[in-house]
């Protein structure tokens, strides 16, 4: 979308990237985030509630895009695959926070109260 489609056009939110607005991959991004070396398999599937063969979809979708790096190796004699986030992919997901951040505040504005949830949570715009 071009910037004049977006001036016209300021509810369409064009950076929030389908890759990573899914449910699993965002949990899976946010949880990378937080662990900049990187998660082994079974720490990302504990944390985020997913079964193999989900997360290592998600993961394939994540490593296509260039925002997850996939480490298969050993240790000792067992496989051992760990994750973690690419610097294209630490870049991407923070743009994406920050349009999330505008749609929060959108939201916040539109609801216009300060009995409102929104208002509670103490994010309404001053």
């Amino acid at each position: 979308m071009s910037k004049a489609e977006t001036s016209s056009a300021p509810f369409s939110y064009v950076g929030l990237d389908r890759v990573i607005h899914e449910k699993a991959r965002l949990g899976l991004l946010t949880s990378l985030m937080a662990h900049p070396k990187g998660l082994a398999f079974a720490d990302l599937k504990q944390l985020c509630g997913l079964t193999d063969g989900n997360l290592s979809r998600h993961l394939q979708v994540l490593q296509e895009a260039g925002l997850v790096e996939v480490i298969k190796g050993y240790e000792g004699n067992r496989p051992h695959t760990s994750c973690r986030l690419t610097r294209i992919g630490r870049r991407r997901f923070l743009d994406y926070l920050a349009v999330l951040e505008g749609l929060v505040r959108d939201a916040a504005r539109a609801a216009g109260k300060e009995g409102s949830p929104l208002g509670r949570l103490g994010i309404l715009p001053t």
